[in-house]
């Protein structure tokens, strides 16, 4: 990685970047080429889910989720240990979190099926991913100090069997350096920042080309966790990028920026936007944004958008904006039309690609 810059493969990704989840293999309500229209560099899969449908025979035999999902541009592939952790603190019916990894039932039902670390690296490969990452072992930020403990032991493990497998995998597919998929590693720790240290140091040890913030980013009432963020990136030297899983909503993503953060994603603004909350700037590209009172939301379904004949936008140049009215959406949207979903998705994305073109400029 160089200032600004991260190469995979023969791609370069242009930092800070927003990247959407398409977690099954696809951002709703919108296709490939609306997401390139809109300045989207890169998406975010999610191997936990891809591995049951379509299943990983299917996308093999594309030879790849770039085929599969017609998406010619960077994916990077969650190893959804997350959604695991989710599911299983849901109920206990789900499955259960062990050393050897992750036993889950879907949907509740008897059949079981396992997700180990070499497991999964070798679906991510298989999957012709760009930036694979490590299976983890999530926690609740709350959860007990022997909670924490574990799952930081754990981590550690995983990563190292999960980089075992990558080069594995990479000496049996005969990659080529050049060619070869990066791999991130998902720091944990909970709240408590000897953990954190810890799993960091163990992780730096074991080697790996970045790494993410792990364990959910908000404390039980919405708020940033923003002394832990920080501390996990001062824990990583600058040379390596680090994603700020699953920070998404544009204040948190801009705080998160600004100590040191480049890759984020989350289904916050197109899960906003389906149903009926668009973002927009309060000011023109050229003003340093701070506080918080740089945006604001537009809440479609409000009456006094009916014969609002203006665009969402004054300050956005998407298409939405470009050739529509907030009355015309607000009438699709109120009729129910899937074209407003798309037409709300590609706005709220582009607001997100025009935050991370703004922010190099907006620094302190």
């Amino acid at each position: 990685m160089v200032m600004g810059q991260l190469f995979i493969r023969d791609r370069t990704l242009h930092l800070p970047t927003f990247l959407p989840d398409a977690t099954s293999g696809y951002v709703r309500a919108v296709d490939s080429r609306d997401l390139e229209g809109v300045g989207i560099q890169a998406v975010v899969m999610n191997t936990f889910h891809l591995m049951q449908k379509p299943g990983s025979s299917t996308i093999q035999a594309f030879k790849g989720l770039h085929r599969f999902a017609g998406w010619p541009n960077l994916i990077i592939t969650d190893s959804g240990g997350f959604q695991a952790y989710s599911l299983i603190h849901q109920s206990e019916k789900f499955g259960t979190i062990t050393d050897r990894g992750i036993i889950f039932r879907p949907e509740g039902r008897d059949r079981k099926v396992i997700l180990t670390p070499e497991k999964s690296i070798q679906l991510q490969i298989s999957f012709d991913s760009d930036v694979v990452i490590c299976l983890d072992d999530c926690t609740h930020i709350d959860a007990p100090r022997a909670i924490q403990e574990q799952s930081v032991k754990r981590t550690i493990d995983w990563a190292q069997r999960c980089k075992t497998e990558y080069l594995h995998q990479i000496e049996q597919r005969q990659i080529e350096e050049s060619a070869r998929p990066l791999i991130f590693a998902v720091i944990q720790g909970g709240g408590i920042h000897d953990f954190r240290k810890k799993c960091a140091e163990a992780l730096l040890e074991i080697g790996f080309d970045g790494f993410g913030y792990g364990g959910w980013p908000l404390d039980g009432d919405g708020n940033l966790l923003e002394d832990m963020i920080t501390l996990t990136r001062a824990l990583v030297p600058d040379k390596y990028p680090m994603h700020a899983l699953g920070i998404g909503h544009p204040i948190n993503l801009m705080k998160t920026y600004r100590r040191g953060y480049d890759i984020f994603d989350c289904a916050l603004p197109t899960r906003d936007a389906r149903h009926g909350r668009l973002m927009r700037f309060t000011c023109p590209t050229n003003t340093r944004l701070t506080g918080s009172d740089w945006m604001e939301y537009v809440y479609i379904q409000d009456k006094k958008y009916i014969k609002d004949q203006r665009g969402i936008s004054e300050f956005c140049d998407c298409p939405v904006c470009d050739h529509y009215s907030i009355g015309y959406l607000h009438h699709l949207f109120k009729t129910g039309d899937w074209l407003y979903k798309r037409l709300a998705t590609l706005h709220n994305l582009r607001f997100m690609t025009q935050l991370t073109e703004r922010l190099p400029n907006n620094d302190v």
